[in-house]
């Protein structure tokens, strides 16, 4: 077992069936130690596409799977249901937590909740989520590989994309930086990307890394990218480097291939506060 795959935005109720039966079989070449998906896990929020996801999930199996909500896991239409339960659905097949955490000999993965139920789109970390992130990255072992995963992107990498930015993101970024965090993963504009946050915000104690990911099995693609799923692998003792691979649906020969592959040095050798 080998690798954490990022499968963001799959938008299950507009998923097309070939990409869904190529990701599973990725899967099973890759074998990750962890799949995780950054939200917009269906389009409408609708009890079978939360029944559709969870059958995609169950054959997932054997990787054990961290899931985050997005904005379209709340219900859109059903204002009542949005403004008193507007996780049931996702907590009915995901369970109760809407921020999980993955801990293992080699990485710590902790979900945090983006989606409010009074924003239809937009996202928002509050100082709190921001703290209890900290602490638990604080607590994380020197050899653990530590990714905060959300739904909104906490960067862009445009600026046509910047309405899309996370509410509250320096803090975030400011504050996980200092606690330990190596990579930031995110979804919601169907666009992958990375970008180095301590070149792009400047000031940061360590490396962070932005990491973005487009959507893996919807038709609701952008012009400048197709379905795709980030891989993050551990490089070297102690995980001092990760390669992140980008891999895409080649609609030629039905199958995820390696388009791109970016190398992020980390830091292992700053304090951590």
């Amino acid at each position: 077992m080998t690798g954490l795959l990022q499968i963001s935005d799959p938008h299950f109720g507009t998923e097309r069936p070939q990409v869904v039966e190529a990701l599973l079989q990725l899967v099973r070449d890759q074998a990750p130690e962890l799949v995780v998906m950054s939200g917009d896990i269906t389009q409408r929020a609708r009890r079978g596409q939360f029944d559709a996801a969870w059958a995609f999930v169950q054959r997932l199996a054997p990787a054990p799977v961290l899931v985050v909500p997005g904005n379209h896991d709340l219900p859109l239409f059903n204002l009542v249901a949005r403004l008193c339960w507007p996780y049931a659905q996702h907590r009915r097949v995901f369970g109760p937590e809407l921020e999980p955490v993955h801990a293992s000999a080699g990485w710590l993965v902790i979900g945090v909740k983006t989606t409010r139920r009074r924003r239809h789109k937009d996202g928002e970390v509050s100082d709190e989520q921001i703290e209890r992130t900290a602490r638990q990255l604080q607590a994380a072992r020197p050899d653990q590989l530590r990714v905060v995963v959300l739904h909104h992107p906490i960067a862009v990498c445009r600026e046509q994309d910047a309405e899309n930015l996370l509410h509250n993101r320096e803090a975030a970024i400011e504050r996980w930086s200092q606690a330990g965090a190596d990579v930031v993963m995110g979804g919601h504009i169907h666009l992958p990307y990375v970008v180095p946050l301590h070149e792009a915000e400047g000031g940061l104690p360590r490396r962070l890394w932005a990491v973005q990911a487009g959507t893996a099995l919807s038709h609701r693609v952008r012009h400048e990218a197709g379905n795709s799923v980030n891989l993050l692998r551990r490089v070297g003792p102690g995980a001092t480097g990760a390669l992140l691979e980008r891999w895409d649906f080649d609609e030629a020969r039905g199958r995820f291939s390696v388009a791109t592959v970016n190398q992020l040095a980390l830091s292992r050798s700053e304090g951590v506060r």
